[in-house]
């Protein structure tokens, strides 16, 4: 087996817990994160390089030949829906995460709720609209509850859940005409509202096989008890006990393997970790939608829960060349949960540049920067949501 030489693109905390699985590894020679953060600094094997923009694929392709990199690791959503996997793809560098083809099932969430109503896979009802005077006619002929979606990326803040009719429709002219989220909101879904409780499922895929880690919770308003805007997240749990076994099982025969075998038979397989967001009805779970990345922060949450002898890069290498089914998935049967310490104002304007110190974390907790650089050799803030601490335990209270 090849030493890997790892590019590791982003920034966030997902990327700093990707370093620090990653890094594990005994095959992982060497990690560079571009730009990487204030953690990923600190990590074993891994330096930070700002040499090269974290969306210059080009810039990127010659900087991984130049440093001899043989497997790419974008985090985010966005170089994936831009397509970075095809730009490597082209050059002969394994790059794991899906096609710019199959990112369009994050990428357009039109598309990928034709997807679902194509392949039979349960979701809410829903239509989809390019035309602000079509949907504004359409909200005034319904009597249910509705979700609107931005149908492009919004950063995870382009869903709006309205209380009224009014407020219905002062999303739909926000996101629409005024471009709240510019050309994300040029398309818009607008589905049945679903009651019941949201479940994450992170799965690795290699575009036949699947292997899922435990499902998660995680919680996007800014204040406790539920109130305040929608976030990227602000904490998380895992495993949930709403995810039995008998509940996984059904996820997967009636959710994640068909939309695997889908994207297949549809010409673009999915390789990399499909991120499935659900909610658990009174009818059985129902996919809300799909991300083609790790979530953040999910990725926080998951990856300590990984055992020991479960090596992340080998299931990524595994991935890119089809051989997932010859490689365990193992996790410890424990409990872990994430907080997210966010500067404050976020979601809204915040402050950057604050120093920050931090204390060695006790045994079992782990500190996953994201909003975080280092100036001058001090941690100073340089984001909204700034540190992720996650704790494993026995139980979920303990954690």
């Amino acid at each position: 087996m090849e030493p890997l030489r790892i590019l590791l693109v982003g920034n966030g905390g997902r990327e700093h817990a990707l370093a620090w699985k990653l890094s594990q590894s005994a095959r992982v020679e060497s990690i560079i994160a571009v730009p990487g953060n204030g953690g990923t600094a600190t990590c074993e094997k891994v330096t930070n390089n700002n040499s090269v923009k974290a969306n210059d694929y080009p810039g990127l392709v010659a900087f991984a030949k130049e440093n001899k990199i043989n497997l790419v690791v974008p985090g985010p959503e966005a170089p994936l829906v831009d397509g970075i996997e095809d730009y490597f793809r082209a050059v002969g560098i394994r790059c794991y995460g899906p096609s710019k083809a199959a990112a369009r099932m994050e990428g357009s969430k039109t598309f990928s709720k034709d997807f679902m109503k194509k392949h039979n896979i349960p979701t809410a009802a829903y239509e989809n609209f390019s035309d602000y005077e079509a949907a504004r006619k359409y909200l005034d002929t319904i009597n249910h509850n509705v979700v609107i979606k931005a149908s492009g990326l919004a950063a995870g803040k382009g869903v709006i859940i309205p209380t009224t009719k009014e407020e219905a429709q002062a999303a739909l002219k926000d996101i629409m005409q005024d471009k709240e989220f510019g050309t994300a909101g040029d398309e818009v879904v607008i589905e049945e509202f679903l009651e019941g409780d949201e479940l994450s499922i992170l799965s690795f895929s290699d575009g036949y096989t699947i292997k899922s880690l435990p499902a998660a919770q995680d919680h996007k308003r800014i204040f406790d008890g539920d109130q305040g805007p929608n976030t990227g997240g602000m904490g998380c749990y895992a495993p949930t006990s709403l995810a039995t076994k008998a509940l996984m099982e059904e996820v997967e025969r009636t959710i994640l393997q068909p939309t695997i075998d889908g994207m297949r038979k549809d010409r673009f397989p999915f390789v990399g970790t499909l991120f499935t967001g659900l909610m658990i009805t009174k009818d059985g779970p129902k996919t809300l939608e799909y991300n083609v990345r790790f979530g953040d922060p999910e990725t926080q949450t998951l990856l300590p829960l990984m055992s020991k002898d479960s090596d992340l890069a080998e299931i990524m290498v595994a991935c890119t060349e089809g051989w997932l089914d010859s490689v365990s998935v193992e996790v410890e049967s424990k409990f872990s949960a994430t907080v997210v310490v966010a500067a404050g104002g976020y979601p809204g304007a915040y402050p950057t540049g604050t120093p920050m110190t931090l204390q060695t974390p006790p045994a079992g907790t782990n500190h996953f920067h994201a909003g975080t650089v280092i100036k001058d050799d001090q941690l100073q803030t340089a984001g909204g949501r700034v540190i992720a601490a996650t704790s494993t335990a026995e139980t979920l209270e303990e954690a």
